[in-house]
């Protein structure tokens, strides 16, 4: 058996029964270590966001306290996914939650007796620290899925992985709706550094949780020896990125920046703002842990979950325009509400989208350096989040919402154009490992 789809050396000879049980158990521990680090995550975006809000800055300074965030997230990916393979995912699932810590004692830091320009700055640097924290965290946790999965393996294999997949992926993001209104209450009842320093805390017990719960050699495999063989992706793991880059990117265009300030300048108070965006949070990841009923599962993992892709993708990219037609139309209806109804139906739609595309990252994925081409997918990933960040800030000040939401059908219609060329198979080596 190869070493990354070993849980450790003492249970590499164990029965079919025990290795169920190792898979399953470090699945469990792995979902609720990152629970607790999105719960955090998510306060931390409401607690910047209506924090600086309240102090008078534009839309486009809001979106710029985000791009280093999104942006180191690109770099944290492909890095985290080469250190997974090398030294092991439980290792950088710790160096994750300490630099997460970190960044937060960094935020935490901020003087109001600095001037803008050097809290903007300081916040950016910070944001900096806790994307590389995020990405890392993401990275080993997805890669880990994959190898519990595998040390669970029955007849059920790929039904298996979907539906692990799903759970994690669904789950972590009501955990991060609820982060967001765990965060504009730590703003209300401790301060903007109070509240760092209790997140912080919380994470250095998950930490603590996760150095003594998991095989300390998880995941460790053969890693690329140069950047040529770490880019050298198959046909279906560089499509999917792509696919992935222009997902994200149309998700974050128009929320970002500009729902929460659409909605505020409509007359919500910041409160219903956080309580809307933490429900929507909340309910699309419950779409997303429930998406494998909603797909025809087949026996290769990918003949029918390809096409379910494509249509889904296709569906997804008719709804901001739709939107944008029915805001223009000048129907009478009240502009918040015809957003809410929208951004509900684009949630569910995207939903089923990503919880898709993360199954497909890991059923294509090859199984020597799984950890890799996950942290490759998951650039694309930070790719997108930068791009719609940055264009939702520039979109939102030029032209409004209804320029946020064209940006977002285009790119769209960028991700269907990838989706509909991935492969329905997947590349497999002469003795049977996909590559």
């Amino acid at each position: 058996m190869p070493a990354a789809w070993s849980i450790s050396p003492a249970t590499s000879n164990r029965s079919g029964s025990d290795r169920v049980t190792a898979g399953a158990r470090n699945y469990a521990i792995v979902t609720a270590a990152y629970w607790g680090f999105t719960l955090t995550d998510g306060a931390l975006r409401m607690l910047v966001l209506l924090h600086f809000f309240r102090l008078g800055y534009s839309p486009f300074t809001l979106a710029f306290l985000f791009l280093l965030y999104e942006a180191a997230g690109i770099a944290a990916n492909l890095i985290g996914g080469w250190l997974a393979a090398r030294y092991g995912i439980t290792r950088m699932l710790a160096v994750g939650l300490t630099t997460q810590i970190a960044g937060f004692l960094l935020l935490s830091g901020l003087s109001p007796d600095w001037t803008a320009a050097a809290s903007v700055a300081w916040v950016v640097m910070a944001q900096g620290v806790c994307g590389v924290a995020k990405d890392l965290t993401k990275t080993a946790s997805k890669s880990a899925i994959k190898i519990a999965e595998a040390a669970a393996r029955s007849e059920d294999s790929e039904g298996r992985l979907f539906r692990w997949v799903a759970w994690f992926t669904g789950s972590k993001n009501a955990m991060k709706g609820v982060g967001f209104f765990l965060g504009g209450l730590l703003l209300e009842a401790l301060g903007f550094r109070g509240a760092l320093w209790a997140m912080a805390a919380m994470l250095g017990l998950i930490l603590l949780g996760v150095l003594t719960a998991l095989p300390a050699m998880m995941g460790k495999a053969r890693a690329s020896k140069s950047a040529r063989e770490l880019f050298a992706k198959n046909r279906a793991v560089n499509l999917l990125a792509l696919a992935r880059v222009a997902l994200f990117g149309a998700r974050d265009v128009w929320f970002v920046v500009g729902v929460p300030v659409f909605l505020y300048a409509s007359g919500w108070t910041f409160t219903m703002v956080g309580t809307f965006l933490a429900v929507w949070t909340i309910g699309y990841g419950l779409v997303q842990a429930a998406a494998p009923a909603f797909i025809a599962r087949s026996p290769d993992g990918l003949s029918s979950e390809v096409p379910a892709a494509r249509l889904w993708s296709l569906a997804l990219a008719a709804i901001p325009f739709a939107i944008a037609a029915l805001l223009a139309s000048g129907s009478g209806l009240r502009p918040d509400l015809m957003l809410v109804a929208g951004l509900s139906l684009f949630g569910f739609a995207f939903a089923i989208n990503s919880s898709l595309h993360s199954y497909l990252i890991l059923a294509y994925a090859g199984s020597e350096k799984s950890a890799e081409d996950v942290g490759f997918y998951y650039a694309a990933n930070a790719l997108g989040r930068f791009l719609g960040t940055l264009l939702s800030g520039l979109l939102y000040q030029w032209g409004g919402l209804q320029a946020c939401l064209i940006g977002s059908g285009l790119m769209l219609a960028a991700c269907t154009l990838a989706t509909l060329a991935l492969p329905q198979r997947a590349a497999v080596t002469a003795d049977g490992e996909r590559v």
